[in-house]
């Protein structure tokens, strides 16, 4: 009796958290899945690591500095190596590719997103940005190519989980959020704090880059604007709710005032196996809540006067166009700034809203669009940067 085919997986972005408990994921079912394509930026050693130990039919190094270091490193195996961006939308419209997780961190995750949509390969979405930037433009481009996307973010699993089977209207979306590791801290207290404080998340172990969105709370914002695409709800449908456990994932409101919600311990691999598994689920050995032993769940409104990213976020929802585009170039910007020290947290938010307003609205932009808003919305944000 033959086998059934394994699952071939694309890993933009393997070397980072996600990517690497995508691996784990796979390593665990490896007799479902295979990992047919992985990527990386700067992370060469890693990717290398990563390279000799799955045997992928293909790697990218999307820094190009780094190819005959990653090429030599791979030569005595059956591995192909690319290098550059452009390699990255090249590699995933492979034909053996069933599907693609996106894995890579900000705008540049957007092109091989597009890219492999146009091939027909499923998504499994973990690069935010992609729907931030362009939601509308990717949400027609699967219409058009059937192409589904499956939800790897936690929260955005927890609502996808939460509405199978279900065919009732959406009353409300409920966007969980733990509040980051300054969630209690008055604005006095947020001007002064560091990068080395609001890199230590109190429940998730995530990128550097997320885990400062998380502080400042974009990150939560970029989850209701995605949240929009996703799942077809209007802005104003969309609650954040606080809740500093991290152990009601997210949850759906229906027109009766049911809400189903989807609970667990913070543990990512659960939603990327979901992803590449559907519409099954498999068993696993990850941890399980204990009901015993779990603390008492608590839920609170966020402060938008703290955190005003996420009302900048909300902002650029219901201004639509290409305002959440900008926001995003903008958001990358300061994000960097602030962990090279070359701003304060609170600097973070003025710096967006002043890009905001300066940078060239447009109502319904193309990807060309999308492209040019990115360039010189980040001039902007860095001119910006000057003057705080």
């Amino acid at each position: 009796m033959q086998e059934p085919k394994k699952r071939q997986i694309a890993i933009l972005g393997s070397t980072g958290s996600i990517g690497t408990q995508a691996l784990d994921v796979i390593a665990a079912h490896s007799d479902l899945f295979e990992a047919r394509v992985l990527t990386a930026n700067n992370r060469v050693e890693e990717l290398i690591e990563q390279a000799r130990r799955f045997v992928p039919a293909a790697v990218v190094i999307a820094n190009d500095a780094h190819y005959e270091r990653v090429s030599d490193a791979l030569d005595d195996l059956p591995i192909q190596v690319y290098a550059g961006p452009e390699a990255l939308c090249e590699v995933v419209q492979g034909g053996e590719i069933d599907m693609v997780l996106t894995a890579m961190v900000g705008f540049a995750g957007l092109a091989p997103t597009i890219a492999a949509i146009k091939a027909r390969k499923a998504i499994a979405l973990a690069n935010k940005e992609t729907m931030v930037v362009a939601g509308e433009l990717v949400n027609n481009l699967c219409n058009e190519y059937r192409v589904p996307i499956l939800p790897v973010d936690s929260e955005h699993s927890a609502i996808f989980q939460s509405l199978m089977g279900e065919n009732s209207p959406i009353e409300k979306i409920i966007l969980t959020a733990s509040g980051g590791p300054f969630r209690t801290f008055t604005l006095g207290q947020l001007a002064e704090v560091t990068p080395e404080q609001a890199l230590r998340h109190p429940n998730w172990d995530m990128g550097a880059k997320i885990t400062i969105d998380s502080a400042t709370m974009m990150n939560k914002g970029f989850e209701v604007i995605e949240a929009k695409w996703l799942f077809g709800v209007a802005p104003e449908k969309i609650q954040v709710v606080v809740h500093p456990q991290s152990v009601v994932h997210s949850a759906v409101q229906f027109e009766d005032g049911a809400v189903k919600a989807q609970l667990g311990v913070p543990d990512m691999r659960v939603p990327i196996q979901l992803a590449f598994s559907f519409p099954h689920r498999l068993g696993s050995d990850f941890e399980r809540l204990d009901w015993w032993q779990m603390p008492a769940l608590t839920f609170e409104a966020p402060d938008p006067e703290r955190f005003r990213c996420l009302a900048l976020a909300y902002e650029s929802l219901h201004q639509g166009g290409n305002m959440p585009c900008i926001v995003n170039a903008a958001n990358e910007i300061v994000n960097r700034a602030f962990l090279e020290g070359r701003c304060r947290f609170l600097q973070m938010a003025e710096v967006i809203e002043q890009t905001m307003q300066q940078t060239s609205f447009i109502k319904e932009p193309t990807y060309e669009d999308y492209v040019a808003t990115d360039a010189e919305a980040r001039r902007i944000a860095a001119e910006a940067l000057k003057r705080v």
